[in-house]
């Protein structure tokens, strides 16, 4: 049973960085080319320290019905690495998930919450409490999942609470996904695309013993030029690799032979298709109840 809860925090965990998203630096190589690259990721691209908010193009703003599918999973390192979970994630391949997502208006934030409004149009972010609820629920059911935050005073920085299993862990309680964006770069290629690159560290809390990982989520959004009342506004290709943190036991296996002072190689990869739709009815697109 704990290695069932370990797979599916995991789980969870690959799927709440859809919305924690933050600003980067442009990169000169495409990060479009490393998506073409799926499955022959060798290690990790080379992105900036994180810094504040996302900045998304301005198509982005307002409320969507986003539909995710999960379209492909590798495990390179198979069968001597496998993360926990992995086999048990067979069940959503090409399995559609539908959930809410809204883009917002930044706040300011700092200081500049004190200066004076420039004559220019607000940034659009993620809503990321609210985006990472209604996906995590989405996937686990609204009573497994009891709360999303973003950590005020670091907009890199998401926990999720889920409740705890009392009947197998009757001493653990509640237990903690907690998520930290660390490095990160974006580009925009053309108006009508916008691709992004992040790397989170993340900690499983609540359990016998804690557990980390690393994962990179690398995203291209494309904007479509017309679309049908029935087809999306937006898509977008996302792969999501997971890496052993230096605190795994395996985490020498991931190096390469020929260079053991390279970049680890991921364990697992997961690639999705994103589909984002007007919803029929905005205003059914409420808060979530605790």
């Amino acid at each position: 049973m704990l290695k069932q809860w370990r797979g599916r925090l995991i789980w969870l965990g690959l799927l709440v960085l859809l919305w924690l998203l933050c600003s980067g630096t442009v990169l000169a190589d495409p990060l479009g080319d490393r998506l073409t690259q799926f499955p022959n990721w060798q290690g990790k691209p080379i992105v900036e320290p994180a810094q504040g908010d996302l900045a998304y193009p301005d198509w982005f703003a307002g409320e969507w019905t986003v539909t995710t599918t999960l379209v492909d999973l590798v495990a390179p390192l198979a069968p001597d690495l496998v993360t926990p979970g992995f086999e048990s994630n067979r069940q959503f391949l090409n399995q559609p998930v539908t959930f809410p997502v809204r883009f917002v208006s930044a706040q300011p934030r700092g200081w500049s919450a004190f200066l004076p409004i420039v004559s220019r149009s607000p940034e659009i972010v993620s809503d990321r409490a609210f985006n990472g609820l209604s996906l995590a629920r989405a996937y686990l059911g609204d009573r497994s999942v009891l709360s999303v935050k973003v950590d005020p005073q670091n907009p890199n920085r998401q926990i999720t609470l889920l409740r705890g299993d009392a009947k197998h862990f009757p001493l653990q309680g509640n237990r903690q996904l907690v998520s930290t964006v660390t490095r990160r770069s974006i580009e925009q290629p053309a108006p009508d695309r916008f691709v992004t690159t992040e790397l989170f560290q993340q900690e499983f809390r609540g359990m016998p013993q804690p557990y980390f990982n690393e994962v990179e989520n690398t995203t291209a959004y494309t904007r479509q030029s017309t679309a049908l009342s029935d087809e999306p506004l937006i898509t977008a290709d996302q792969v999501t690799a997971v890496y052993l943190s230096p605190q795994d036991p395996n985490y020498f296996k991931t190096l390469p032979s020929a260079n053991p002072l390279g970049t680890s190689r991921p364990v697992a990869l997961y690639r999705y298709r994103m589909e984002f739709r007007q919803p029929q009815d905005p205003a059914a697109q409420t808060p979530f109840s605790s």
